[in-house]
């Protein structure tokens, strides 16, 4: 049988490694630097965070000339961690041949990853700067179309972030 081998440390603690009392004291001047930084606070609801376009918040379905972008190809709720998104594709006569039938975001699954965003070819769902998600009920929580679709022009900021660093 093979002996066992031990295992040998390239660099021992050091005696000040071993007491943590160096590891305290930085702690202690990164508490102390945050104490005379400036603050900011909002005064909300009458003062609202205004998100830069690299923020992450509600998923939205983008609405293009009256039509939704979406051709149904079923990429971001195969993507999704949470099992958010439902999607179910119908046939069109119209260019793009395929549209959603059903398209559902349950929010109170949704974890915000930006995953769908990522793995869309069209472009059709992007994280809007929408942070107030309120629900009374599990059933309100699950949006649909109606409340998903918002035109492009809304979504401006966004896209044009997502159109830079793709």
């Amino acid at each position: 049988m093979a002996e066992p081998r031990k295992i040998i440390r390239s660099k021992d603690l050091s005696f000040w490694q071993k007491i943590y009392i160096p590891e305290i004291f930085k702690g202690l001047r990164i508490t102390l630097s945050h104490i005379f930084k400036k603050k900011s606070t909002y005064m909300y609801p009458d003062e609202r965070f205004k998100p830069p376009a690299s923020f992450r918040g509600r998923p939205v379905l983008v609405e293009e000339n009256g039509e939704e972008r979406c051709v149904a190809c079923g990429l971001c709720s195969r993507v999704c961690p949470a099992l958010a998104i439902e999607v179910q594709a119908s046939e069109t006569e119209l260019e793009k041949e395929r549209y959603p039938v059903k398209f559902e975001i349950n929010m109170v699954r949704c974890i915000f990853c930006g995953f769908c965003e990522e793995v869309c070819p069209e472009e059709a769902i992007v994280m809007s700067q929408n942070y107030e998600l309120v629900f009374n009920s599990q059933e309100e929580a699950v949006f649909g179309k109606d409340k998903l679709l918002t035109p492009t022009t809304r979504l401006h900021d966004r896209l044009e972030f997502l159109r830079q660093y793709r």
